[in-house]
């Protein structure tokens, strides 16, 4: 009986319509929030084999026309480093030091192999596959090198192919001697090199701190600048915009892929504000239609309801009972936008998995945080609505 007397209405097409525009707002606004969590995943996740921001960064002052050929205008002074180590994101500043001795090496064997070689050497903390033998010391002819994984890529995939070599995997070539010959002339030592590790963080060839300082010493050029020219960043987020503009102001190269996590947050961040702003604009578009369209079937209803009254129905009855009506509504328009978003996640998951990463298949708490919120203020606000519309009848 009291749904025949309270809920007559005739314009149930903007009742539908709020609920279209609620449930729209609420499904980008959870998508919105999904994306960004996503990305951070991605970023920062647990689940991943390797992240896809990296944390590690080598940079260089870039070369330009105006400091081609002018003495150490590439290089870095301890005030550079010390200014780095301030740096946003920046957690650790390590310096890459390189050999200023001749190195010229030669492999024997199948690989009548010669050529001047480029020697550099970090602290240990920052070498990403740590050899067990990683040790050198004076006096010692054996000398363990580690080489970066990209130099192994170009010579099967690019040399070895154009010169008839035969290409070598990472175990073949752990057991290749290499011949270093240290220093020129009389005064030269020879050494015999063997990789004990592949680096995909650094691209060159490693050596033991204690043997480019020996060479260093030994046979480096008097006066030569032991500055470096490159250093190695630890980074807590490499996308981070603002660690992005530090190194484009101060005029910093680095590798561009190392940086395009930043480029892309930008978009997602830009993409996840807008939409949200836009979901949030729906929601409350759709809010006010649903609650106009309440307060227009109380309005309707104004007789029936004050004969309700009269015969001793309390206003808070009345308004629980207008409650239960309408609150399943909002709360079924809520729910089927979280299925629409679950269904969304799996689908992603399902995507990137094949990319060789990894989602979860449910969404994450801040989802479901944004589902809580927004459901616990369209409860209040459709509640007060109810309440204050009953009461000033």
């Amino acid at each position: 009986m009291l749904s025949k007397l309270l809920m007559r209405t005739q314009h149930k097409s903007r009742l539908w319509a709020a609920l279209l525009a609620l449930c729209i707002g609420t499904t980008l606004l959870l998508l919105s929030v999904m994306i960004w969590w996503n990305f951070r995943e991605l970023l920062y996740g647990n689940n991943q084999k390797d992240t896809l921001g990296s944390t590690f960064l080598i940079i260089g002052k870039r070369v330009t026309e105006q400091n081609m050929g002018v003495a150490n205008a590439t290089v870095f002074q301890q005030t550079d480093i010390d200014s780095l180590k301030l740096a946003p994101q920046v957690e650790d500043v390590g310096v890459i030091a390189s050999n200023h001795f001749p190195v010229y090496a030669m492999m024997g064997g199948k690989l009548p192999l010669a050529t001047d070689l480029p020697l550099e050497s970090i602290q240990d903390k920052f070498i990403d596959k740590m050899p067990d033998d990683w040790k050198w010391e004076p006096g010692s002819r054996s000398l363990p090198i580690i080489v970066s994984s990209q130099f192994l890529d170009i010579y099967n995939y690019v040399f070895a192919p154009s010169q008839g070599l035969p290409q070598l995997s990472e175990s073949s070539v752990r057991s290749i001697a290499l011949n270093l010959k240290v220093g020129e002339g009389d005064k030269s030592e020879l050494f015999s090199a063997h990789v004990v590790g592949f680096s995909d963080r650094i691209g060159s060839v490693l050596a033991p701190q204690s043997f480019i300082d020996y060479g260093n010493k030994m046979y480096g050029k008097q006066g030569e600048a032991s500055a470096p020219s490159q250093l190695i960043l630890k980074t807590k987020d490499p996308s981070d915009t603002k660690f992005a503009d530090y190194l484009q102001r101060h005029d910093y190269a680095t590798n561009s892929q190392n940086l395009r996590w930043s480029k892309i947050r930008a978009i997602v961040e830009v993409v996840t504000s807008a939409t949200g702003i836009l979901a949030l604009l729906l929601m409350g578009i759709g809010t006010l239609v649903f609650i106009l369209f309440i307060e227009l079937t109380i309005a309707r209803a104004q007789h029936s309801l004050t004969l309700l009254l009269q015969v001793g129905y309390s206003p808070h009855y009345l308004s629980q009972f207008m409650i239960k009506r309408f609150m399943p509504m909002v709360l079924g328009t809520v729910i089927f936008s979280m299925i629409i978003t679950i269904v969304a996640q799996i689908a992603t998951s399902g995507i990137v998995k094949s990319q060789g990463l990894v989602l979860p298949l449910i969404p994450g708490w801040p989802i479901w945080v944004a589902l809580i919120i927004s459901t616990g203020i369209l409860t209040l606000l459709v509640t007060k609505s109810i309440s204050g519309a009953i009461k000033k009848r």
